[in-house]
């Protein structure tokens, strides 16, 4: 029987309707929805709802997918380009962070630490000297009042050298009350030291005011011996104290950056190892892949990086080396050599406080000697015996440098030799100290004998053969062995700021290029595959 086209339309009521079967493959494409809801059939006025089971798929699909991206050649290249130009940036971050904190230290070192310090110990130095000088001043005027054997020149030589040291001493108090804003225990030293200058100031003004006043040397004794007293107790303890402070920040920077370069030049290590590594791996992949030997433009990439790595453990390396010779080779040479000069100070202003004081001869005496030991010290030493003794261990010193018969701050200088002339001035400086405690000897075995006016030309003349012209030369000596130590010091920060502004454009620069020799490389591979 024929069936026509409108016999469907035509089906009695009873009939069953007949349904099609929903095409799996249609509900795919429409997002698990039937192909006659997504065009619009009957389900069209209900929301959408994605089965659970297909979205999973759909999940499972896409990481096969991934998954056979990166197990292909192209997929692969461009996961070890992006590797290698992660680990490039990586080093290049840690060189510049590096480069960074370095410039930081040493403009820290340069303008605050080492100013500081050296502030701290000049300060140390003229508070001695302002007080040998007042003393000299007292010796030298001769009779209160008159003038009376007054020894002119050196008069006029301790006036002059006093208003030096107040200078010097306003200036560096002015330079650590600025230094010192926000550290309370430095501030309140400085703030104590300055007004117990101050106090100092006044009772050596009364001295010199009364030895100018006929009969006045007594009291001017009195007011010298309370200002001698005040500095004693008081503004040295306090000045050692700010250096002491000064000096332990600059060794805490030091510490810090020490430690902070040790860690990046392990991981400075590591990323550079990683680097060349990734970068020779990619080359053999290369050539077994493409059957060709090199890559010229990885193998340019390689020698960048590997120049960049040279260079930052160049820079890590030198700057450790710097902050060394700037720290313990050679500042911590200035430190003790600039007490040991403060020292000197002092002992040469007991025998001026001698000559002036009768009443006190035993107690300055006495500090003498403490001096001289703390500066060559040797066990069992008597003022009477100290220089004979000095004379013994210097010569043993001289034949065998590992003997060990004397101790002291130049004991200590003589232990941390570094640089060149250096152990020469050193030993120049013992000798002339050595010539001044002879000289010493000379000027109590006058004052012994009665003969005051010739103790005092022979302590505070200014003739070639006195006691003072060779505190003088030991003093210029001293200051030599100083000086060769500050030079490395300030070499030593020249040097390592040279480090990063050459090292750290080298290493930057060849990172850069390594990046864009790595893309260029890789990108004739690449498009083979287009």
């Amino acid at each position: 029987m024929a069936i026509t086209a409108g016999a469907g339309q035509r089906q009695g009521a009873g009939a069953p309707t007949a349904t099609a079967e929903p095409d799996p493959a249609s509900a795919v494409r429409h997002g698990g929805i039937p192909s006659s809801q997504a065009r619009g059939g009957p389900g069209q006025g209900r929301p959408r709802r994605r089965s659970p089971i297909t979205v999973a798929r759909l999940v499972r699909l896409r990481r096969y997918a991934v998954e056979r991206h990166w197990d292909t050649t192209p997929g692969r290249l461009r996961l070890a380009r992006t590797v290698c130009l992660l680990l490039g940036a990586a080093l290049l971050t840690l060189l510049v962070v590096t480069a960074t904190g370095l410039s930081t230290t040493w403009d820290a070192i340069q303008h605050r630490d080492a100013p500081r310090t050296v502030a701290a110990t000049q300060l140390n130095l003229a508070l001695n000297d302002m007080d040998a000088q007042a003393a000299n001043i007292l010796v030298s005027s001769g009779d209160s009042g008159t003038g009376k054997g007054r020894l002119e020149e050196s008069y006029a030589n301790a006036n002059r050298l006093y208003k030096d040291a107040q200078e010097t001493i306003s200036s560096s108090l002015r330079t650590l009350g600025a230094a010192a804003e926000g550290d309370k225990a430095t501030e309140d030293t400085v703030v104590a030291l300055t007004d117990d200058f101050a106090q100092y100031q006044e009772l050596v003004g009364r001295a010199l005011e009364n030895d100018e006043h006929p009969g006045g040397k007594d009291a001017a004794r009195a007011d010298y011996r309370r200002a001698t007293d005040l500095l004693s107790a008081r503004l040295l303890p306090q000045a050692r104290t700010l250096v002491d402070a000064n000096n332990a920040v600059y060794e805490s920077e030091y510490t810090s950056a020490r430690s902070d370069l040790t860690t990046q030049l392990i991981a400075e290590a590591v990323l550079g190892g990683l680097l060349l590594a990734a970068l020779v791996a990619l080359q053999r992949h290369l050539a077994r892949r493409f059957g060709r030997v090199l890559n010229p433009a990885l193998l340019a990439a390689t020698l960048c990086a590997l120049v960049a790595v040279a260079c930052g453990g160049r820079l890590l390396t030198a700057s450790g080396d710097q902050l060394t010779i700037a720290r313990h080779d050679s500042f911590d040479s200035v430190v003790a050599l600039s007490r040991s000069k403060a020292i000197g100070f002092d002992a040469n202003a007991d025998e001026s406080r001698y000559l002036l004081d009768e009443t006190r001869r035993d107690t300055y005496e006495k500090s003498f000697l403490d001096k001289s030991q703390e500066l060559y010290g040797i066990a069992g030493a008597s003022l009477s015996t100290y220089d004979t003794q000095v004379a013994e261990t210097w010569a043993a010193y001289q034949h065998d440098r590992n003997d060990e018969q004397f101790t002291g701050e130049y004991r200590r200088e003589l232990d941390n030799i570094t640089f060149p002339g250096e152990r020469e001035a050193a030993e120049k400086t013992v000798e002339a100290y050595a010539v001044y405690q002879q000289d010493d000897r000379t000027f109590r075995r006058l004052i012994a004998e009665g003969k005051l006016q010739e103790a005092a030309v022979f302590c505070i003349g200014w003739a070639s053969d006195t006691s003072n012209a060779h505190f003088g030369a030991w003093m210029k000596a001293l200051d030599r062995v100083t000086a060769i130590n500050a030079a490395h010091h300030d070499r030593a920060i020249t040097t390592g700021r040279h480090a990063i502004g050459v090292q750290t454009p080298i290493a930057a620069g060849a990172l850069l290029l390594a990046a864009l020799l790595l893309v260029l490389g890789l990108r004739t591979r690449l498009a083979e595959f287009r």
